[in-house]
């Protein structure tokens, strides 16, 4: 098994990248600068999923937005359909868009969960066993997302994080993006991001780092975030195809056909030793040969199961009588 096991290499053509907060705390407006700079590398243009048209007046010169007064040249389209935003990712032309930024994913979480049309418990809580179908779609968009061949930006809007307190009470303990659990952990980099009041009572955007695999702004925070601010980990990108893993479907897919070749393969073993076994003992000319062949079976109670196992004891204990009979 360790033959199997190749010298780890970078693979990372393309950042991928999560940013999170509240209503006007920069988000849009941030993830344009950073995929217009990233979409420049290579002379592409930009791909915009837009779920609330937040886009729209970025398409606009607006002399007044002096850090970017000029108009984003980029693509959008507009849409709140989980299935519409998997089809645009996966069939992006990565010969012609260098960044995709999905804005927000929060709405497309829940146009997932939306998407259930079954059965609801009493609090209209969606059963357990329903969950799985929900995430199929959003999970294969965060496939999508990972391994586009295009730099990728995600938006979210910030939830909560409630916890118990000593007393058994839930509080809130911190923020998270407000999306399925496990979005926030699947980009190499994570920002919270929030609008703040300076004491002049002018306002400027702050960006917190929370996540980044390269280690390069982990726990650093930027005030007015541009694509400058990203540039530092670009440059420890390589390759020209982003590194594919496949999606858990594909991986339980691998997994269920190998589990029924391992099944077969032992089906196969046992019928060929409890054949084996019964030929020797039909065989056997003698107690002493019986005895012999019937030792064939010890320890392999399991391996040949308890119906067999009970098959061949009965057809031992009637050779034996027979052999008996006969001497």
């Amino acid at each position: 098994m360790a033959g199997k096991f190749t010298k780890a290499k970078a693979e990372q053509a393309r950042l991928k990248v999560g940013l999170y907060g509240g209503q006007g705390s920069g988000k849009t407006l941030t993830a344009l600068m950073l995929a217009e700079g990233l979409a420049a590398i290579d002379g592409k243009r930009v791909a915009y999923v837009d779920t609330e048209r937040g886009t729209d007046f970025y398409t606009r010169d607006i002399p007044e937005r002096t850090c970017h007064p000029a108009a984003f040249d980029f693509d959008a389209i507009y849409t709140r359909s989980i299935m519409e935003a998997l089809d645009a990712v996966r069939t992006l032309d990565t010969s012609v868009y260098g960044a995709v930024v999905i804005d927000s994913i929060t709405h497309l979480w829940e146009a997932a969960r939306e998407a259930y049309q079954g059965k609801k418990g009493p609090g209209g809580q969606i059963p357990i066993q329903a969950w799985a179908a929900i995430k199929r779609p959003y999970k294969g968009l965060m496939t999508a997302f990972l391994e586009c061949n295009a730099h990728a930006i995600l938006c979210g809007r910030e939830g909560v994080v409630l916890e118990k307190d000593e007393e058994g009470e839930m509080v809130v303990t911190g923020t998270k993006m407000k999306s399925e659990g496990e979005t926030p952990y699947e980009p190499h980099i994570l920002g919270r991001m929030r609008n703040c009041r300076q004491k002049d009572g002018a306002f400027h955007v702050e960006l917190f780092v929370e996540k980044d695999r390269s280690g390069t702004l982990m726990g650093k925070t930027f005030v007015n975030p541009s694509y400058a601010t990203f540039a530092p980990v670009v440059r420890y990108l390589s390759g020209d195809t982003q590194a594919q893993i496949g999606s858990l479907d594909d991986a339980a897919e691998k997994d269920a056909a190998a589990i029924e070749a391992a099944e077969e393969a032992t089906r196969k073993e046992r019928e060929a030793l409890v054949s084996q076994i019964k030929s020797a003992m039909n065989n056997a000319a003698t107690l002493d040969a019986l005895k012999a062949a019937w030792s064939l079976t010890a320890g392999k109670k399991t391996k040949l199961g308890e119906e067999a196992y009970s098959a061949l004891e009965t057809i031992k204990d009637v050779r034996k009588s027979e052999l008996l009979k006969a001497a």
